[in-house]
């Protein structure tokens, strides 16, 4: 059975592993990253586990805009109760549990917190072959994003709140 929960301090060590198996060394989030996500924004940072070990997470803050510029890799801040758009700066599964739909679920729960603190949508940016991926989860890719991250292309992927007005 695997549980979703928020981070904690004591996940680090695994998080790194996991971030570096994903993730190439320009692109990776460094240990002082992480360090500032777990502490900083713990209600938007989700663990997949399974008896004791992690399998994966999702983690990004709430931003103001649609899409994701560079900065936020270096500094991020606490999130606002409500608004705002969920950022995703890292969605990773350890290489060992790669396959069973613990992507699409961290990413499942993700939704279900945009929902419940009313955000305008999620907002990601992701390497040309992922964007088949998350256009099966319903997000519109925006073309190439401004963002330099990694020396890679990254493309802006959105998935606006669905309007229950």
């Amino acid at each position: 059975m695997i549980f979703l929960r928020n981070v904690q301090a004591a996940d680090l060590e695994q998080l790194i592993v996991i971030e570096n198996e994903g993730f190439s060394v320009e692109e990776a989030a460094t240990r002082e990253a992480f360090v500032d996500r777990i502490t900083l924004i713990s209600d938007t940072f989700i663990v997949a586990e399974k008896e004791g070990g992690i399998l994966g997470y999702i983690n990004g803050p709430i931003i103001d805009q649609p899409y994701i510029t560079d900065d936020l890799f270096e500094e991020i801040k606490e999130n606002p109760k409500s608004g705002g758009y969920q950022s995703i700066l890292g969605l990773a599964v350890s290489k060992n549990a790669r396959q069973q739909g613990i992507a699409k679920t961290l990413m499942e729960k993700m939704e279900s917190l945009v929902e419940e603190h009313d955000r305008k949508g999620i907002t990601l940016t992701c390497k040309q072959e992922l964007v088949p991926f998350y256009e099966k989860l319903g997000f519109v890719s925006h073309g190439l994003s401004e963002s330099q991250h990694g020396g890679a292309s990254w493309f802006n992927l959105v998935k606006f709140r669905e309007d229950k007005n």
